[in-house]
């Protein structure tokens, strides 16, 4: 089964991941992007295009394109992360965790006992990576799916290190976007602004105290090559959405001379 499940592996062996992002849905765009070389694609379950029956196709796509697939559930649908893991997801990404019993209830839904509380089902999972004996999986799983806890609001800073210290959460994940709404009250939302980038060491630092992974979404690649050598081991990059535009923009460009 490890060899089935890449993600944790990686990034638990002090690697950087970089995932592209997908929000539409369609799961042969998500293999595309996977098959272009991303090791990881996320799929975006929050404000993305996503229903159940679409991420179900495409975290098998994913798979087939040889990445390891991901899911960002909505704010507070913890039951999903059970769902998405069943489906064979690597990992999970919950927007806005700001307290310390918000990361305890998604851990619950997102890792067995004695860590969690989370139903058995994963049999989609068990037949993407070709494993008969389903009492490996149970045995394994919560050290070979990844989870992520998104720190996006004042809330979530003032508790980030107890965040990061709470058991079964793997990884924090910086939002910039939502964030940096917060930091300015509501004024503002640039993810490259200056206080945003300010509280990126803070949070860094709350999860290597922790033995934690560190991870944010990144608008650009030249963003997370950047933030790569700021000790941000998993970064999100671009967006399919983005990765059309500009290659119709190149495209448009050549024509119009």
């Amino acid at each position: 089964m490890t060899s089935a499940f890449s993600l944790a592996r990686r990034l638990r062996a002090g690697e950087t991941v970089y995932s592209g992002w997908c929000g539409l849905p369609y799961p042969i765009v998500a293999e595309l992007v996977g098959r272009e070389g991303f090791p990881a694609v996320t799929l975006d379950g929050q404000h993305g295009l996503w229903d159940t029956a679409s991420v179900l196709a495409a975290v098998a796509a994913i798979r087939q394109a040889g990445a390891a697939p991901i899911v960002r559930i909505p704010v507070g649908e913890f039951a999903s992360v059970s769902r998405a893991l069943d489906f064979g997801a690597e990992g999970i990404i919950a927007p806005m965790i700001n307290t310390p019993a918000d990361a305890r209830a998604y851990v619950s839904f997102a890792k067995f006992p004695p860590l969690g509380e989370r139903s058995w089902g994963p049999h989609r999972a068990t037949t993407l990576t070709d494993m008969p004996d389903q009492k490996v999986y149970l045995r394994e799983a919560n050290d070979l799916t990844v989870t992520f806890a998104m720190i996006e609001t004042r809330t979530a800073l003032e508790n980030v290190e107890a965040i990061a210290a709470t058991p079964g959460i793997d990884a924090l994940f910086l939002g910039p976007a939502d964030l940096s709404i917060a930091l300015s009250n509501g004024a503002n939302v640039d993810a490259m602004a200056s206080d945003v980038d300010r509280e990126i060491d803070r949070i860094t630092a709350a999860a290597s105290k922790a033995g934690k992974i560190m991870g944010a979404y990144c608008h650009t690649a030249e963003r997370a090559a950047a933030l790569a050598k700021r000790g941000v081991h998993f970064l999100a990059v671009g967006s399919d959405m983005g990765f059309l535009r500009a290659g119709a923009a190149a495209a448009l460009k050549v024509l119009k001379g």
